[in-house]
């Protein structure tokens, strides 16, 4: 690929960036939103981390794709302790408690 592409894949995904956080802050950020779309907002995040980490607990390119009980394990936890406190901090910390014990044991 050459540097001429990869400059225009890289202006081109800026701009589209831009374009889709300006259609919200631009367009709409002065105005009231309505209170069904900021309590839908509110979970944004909560729908994106586990988009993100999903891929490298079920599929880690370490493990060469295959399915790891630990990274399972550690998953578990994280998950568990997140509905059982509804606190994310202590539950990415209970996740890489399990999964620096089982670095340990393997």
């Amino acid at each position: 690929m050459s540097d001429a592409v990869v400059w225009f894949v890289i202006v081109a995904l800026g701009a589209a960036t831009y374009l889709v956080r300006w259609s919200f802050l631009g367009l709409i950020g002065d105005r009231p939103l309505p209170p069904w779309l900021l309590r839908h907002l509110r979970y944004t995040g909560v729908a994106v981390i586990p988009g993100l980490v999903a891929p490298l607990v079920l599929w880690p390119a370490s493990t060469g794709g295959a399915v790891d009980p630990w990274r399972l394990l550690a998953a578990a936890a994280t998950l568990g302790v997140a509905a059982w406190r509804k606190d994310v901090l202590q539950a990415v910390a209970a996740g890489a408690v399990v999964l620096g014990a089982a670095a340990l044991l393997s």
